[in-house]
């Protein structure tokens, strides 16, 4: 008899939780709920990127990254002696060379925003976000992705065109992008978080895939992956890109 109450129970559970979630407001609040306690305040790790071009070859660099949750994002590209990389901060890309600002802009990194501060900052703020870069929050269905059941936000069943991303249903870890190319918005960009393993009692995808047209165009494998490092916060003030190094 307990073993039927609680199976009864568990599937009472699960069909609520299901039942609950019904937009894309109500499941970025999952998110941040499952994680809120959890989830690192900041990391780092070196990166490889890869590049594929159509040719068939490829080429690779190593990036280093420094991470402060939510809103801040720091990458060194190539040795921190080249003075090369990005700097997001709170929806704004700066663009270095040379240890010298060339860029600065509104650009909201939505990998930052979906893989990583969804889990440490108020659920309305990132709603907020996320409608204001042209995800519509109330269209959600279901489907599968790798074999496991995810929610599919910003467009109805078979549109893989519009702005969606995706994210595992029971886990409640981002999956998936899909946008309109920002260099040609006829085409479509397929961003995807792969390998995740634990991290300091939360969860880091150790890889990403981006596939353009259907063709993968670029991948990062991450490694000495660290969680909840003191970071100094002049590590992400673009003044002090040249004398505030991380990775030292």
């Amino acid at each position: 008899m307990k073993t039927i109450v609680l199976v009864t129970a568990v599937l009472s559970s699960s069909f609520a939780h299901a039942q609950e979630i019904r937009d894309g407001q109500k499941l970025l609040r999952a998110m941040h709920e499952r994680y809120k306690n959890s989830w690192y305040q900041t990391v780092t790790f070196k990166q490889k990127s890869t590049t594929y071009k159509p040719d068939g070859s490829s080429s690779a660099e190593a990036w280093y990254e420094a991470a402060s949750i939510p809103g801040k994002l720091r990458i060194d590209i190539g040795p921190p002696a080249a003075g090369k990389g990005y700097l997001f901060i709170d929806g704004d890309l700066i663009v270095i060379k040379d240890n010298k600002v060339t860029d600065t802009r509104h650009s909201v990194n939505m990998l930052l925003v979906l893989g990583f501060d969804v889990y440490r900052q108020d659920p309305e703020l990132t709603a907020k976000i996320v409608k204001e870069e042209g995800y519509d929050l109330s269209k959600i269905h279901e489907d599968t992705w790798e074999g496991k059941p995810a929610y599919v936000v910003g467009a109805v069943k078979g549109d893989l065109k519009s702005k969606q991303f995706w994210v595992e249903k029971n886990s409640l870890l981002f999956l998936r992008e899909i946008e309109p190319a920002r260099k040609d918005a006829e085409k479509t960009e397929d961003i995807r978080f792969i390998h995740y393993r634990p991290l300091a009692g939360a969860w880091i995808a150790a890889g990403v895939e981006v596939y353009s047209e259907g063709r993968k165009v670029f991948s990062e494998g991450y490694s000495e992956i660290q969680a909840n490092v003191k970071l100094d916060p002049d590590t992400f003030d673009a003044q002090k890109f040249a004398t505030t190094h991380w990775e030292k």
